[in-house]
């Protein structure tokens, strides 16, 4: 299925991308980054989602241009790289930019996309 065929809304994608951030922050909430960096099973769930997160960028600023550039502060390039880092180079995913994303970049990613203009 295309873009075209998808006929999601910019609050579609902002939602999604929302709900990845919050999904891959509660699988390390309670986990230290030894903990995190031991369980192969979480590392692939956070994964996933940051995939999520990525994706909707790139649709957000493929389709909602506008949107994309009046919320310059996203680092939308940022998220279709790690996204694509992610999809096609999995062997050499780092786990400690993966943790500190969770950690750091994800929070501040919700605030800022928590109630968006269109």
């Amino acid at each position: 299925m295309n873009a075209k065929q998808r006929h999601l809304r910019l609050t579609d994608y902002i939602d999604h991308l929302l709900d990845a951030s919050r999904t891959a922050r509660g699988y390390v909430q309670k986990l230290s980054k030894a903990d995190f960096v031991a369980n192969r099973m979480v590392q692939q769930a956070v994964i996933l989602n940051l995939i999520v997160i990525g994706e909707a960028a790139v649709q957000i600023e493929t389709e909602f241009p506008d949107f994309a550039k009046s919320n310059a502060t996203v680092p939308w390039k940022k998220l279709r790289g790690m996204r694509n880092r992610m999809t096609h180079g999995y062997f050499d995913t780092n786990l400690d930019i993966v943790w500190e994303t969770v950690q750091s970049a994800l929070p501040e990613l919700e605030r800022v996309l928590a109630q968006p203009s269109e």
